[in-house]
């Protein structure tokens, strides 16, 4: 059984910095696996140890993709292998243009029997590539999944909504989101790392053109920041704890 985890390269939060006027600088961000993606990477490991499968990793981007490091701490996850589609031309991708780089790459990779994607990247959060890719594929989708069990051309999956847990029996091939708290991504020791740098990273290329993207993004800025107004209430204790009752009530 072939499952493939699909990852982005996204830019890493504590590195971001804001200006006074709410723009973002990305300039000393390092780009490191999605965040998301990880639950993606955890699950297809772990459901290719339970049928013998083999789990391999695929992404579209930018140069980024490039850097050894984020190759490394992608395979050093429990992939067998790395796919990517590297250009500079795909650095600003929207989630329809991602999906149609994605169904592209599959369909260079000989077959595969599930697809995996996160929630969402942690850096626009659209939450949209695995839905559209699915889409595009013509296969089984759904996304919101906290557990999936593979068998005999089926996967089972467990979907929790807000107040019970559907489960849906789908068949293979299929594409699945996975939610964040499916799994706890593994941490990779010392021996995963250094095993690697042995592990085949392939470079593919897109074999049709790039979509027009159906999003416009118009502005990314910072939160307004709100000064706290910081009021103190002094003295005895159930006097105080009134005043803020009072106050709570008000909100």
């Amino acid at each position: 059984m072939r499952i493939v985890a699909c990852v982005k390269a996204c830019p890493d939060t504590q590195d971001i910095t804001a200006a006074p006027d709410r723009t973002l600088s990305f300039e000393r961000a390092q780009f490191k696996v999605g965040t998301y993606d990880l639950n993606a990477i955890e699950a297809a490991r772990a459901l290719a140890d339970e049928t013998g499968g083999e789990a391999i990793g695929l992404s579209v981007g930018g140069s980024a993709l490039a850097s050894s490091k984020l190759r490394k701490d992608v395979l050093s996850r429990g992939l067998d292998a790395f796919n990517v589609i590297c250009d500079d031309a795909y650095s600003e991708l929207d989630s329809y243009q991602s999906a149609a780089l994605l169904q592209d790459a599959l369909g260079q990779l000989g077959g595969y029997d599930l697809v995996l994607c996160g929630a969402g990247s942690s850096d626009v959060y659209a939450q949209q590539v695995g839905n559209q890719l699915g889409a595009l594929l013509g296969v089984p989708t759904l996304n919101n999944v906290h557990k999936v069990s593979v068998g005999s051309g089926k996967a089972v999956v467990e979907r929790l909504l807000e107040s019970v847990v559907q489960v849906i029996e789908v068949p293979l091939p299929a594409v699945l989101s996975l939610t964040s708290a499916s799994n706890i991504p593994r941490i990779p020791s010392m021996k995963d790392i250094l095993a690697a740098g042995k592990k085949p990273v392939n470079q593919l290329s897109a074999s049709a053109a790039v979509p027009q993207a159906r999003v416009e993004v118009k502005s990314v800025l910072a939160p307004e920041q709100q000064s706290r107004q910081l009021d103190v209430y002094d003295g005895d204790v159930g006097a105080a704890v009134a005043k803020l009752a009072s106050y709570l009530k008000a909100l």
